[in-house]
């Protein structure tokens, strides 16, 4: 009998790209459109992702310009992005709101550093909660019978290899981010 591990890919999938949204928010030396996607000020009535309120474009590596569709969200959009407290500048001129980003110390690339490790370790914890739930599936499975110790073990390993390549991803997002920052 053959064990089905797609919700366990689908699982590590999930948390890979949850983490890839989380490191992204993480403000590096380079400005970046994604490190605004937390702001989402109060216009019409409701919470809006500033991206659906205006486009967001980079003007230069610290600076990125922001052109409202709506010319009268000028002030929210401004007040959205104090309001996130993100440690960055905002300027408003005819086009729009300029935002720029001051140079990094290196007492905030160690907290960044910091910050990136944590959430990565939140994603490995959220993986090996996962490796548990299939490895309970397997163990019911092995209790209603049907399944051999040797095919459990075998099922048990792959199991494993997955959470291991998942980690590896993992890793690998972190590296990225890693060398974002302390450039």
């Amino acid at each position: 009998m053959a064990y089905d591990f797609s919700k366990l890919k689908t699982h590590i999938k999930e948390t890979e790209e949850w983490l890839s949204r989380e490191l992204a928010g993480v403000r590096t030396g380079r400005a970046t459109p994604t490190l605004l996607d937390t702001v989402k000020p109060e216009a019409y009535g409701t919470r809006t992702p500033l991206r659906e309120l205006a486009n967001i474009s980079v003007e230069d590596a610290r600076t990125l310009r922001i052109v409202p569709w709506d010319m009268t969200l000028v002030k929210t959009i401004e007040k959205g992005i104090v309001e996130a407290n993100l440690g960055i500048g905002v300027a408003t001129d005819d086009q729009g709101l300029r935002v720029s980003f001051p140079e990094l110390t290196s007492e905030r690339r160690a907290q960044l550093l910091k910050i990136a490790g944590d959430k990565t370790e939140q994603a490995k914890v959220t993986l090996r909660s996962h490796r548990t739930d299939a490895l309970h599936a397997l163990d019911a499975a092995t209790k209603e019978g049907g399944m051999g110790k040797d095919e459990i073990m075998r099922l048990k390993g792959e199991a494993q290899k997955l959470i291991d390549a998942g980690n590896d991803a993992l890793a690998k997002i972190l590296d990225k981010k890693e060398k974002e920052i302390t450039q």
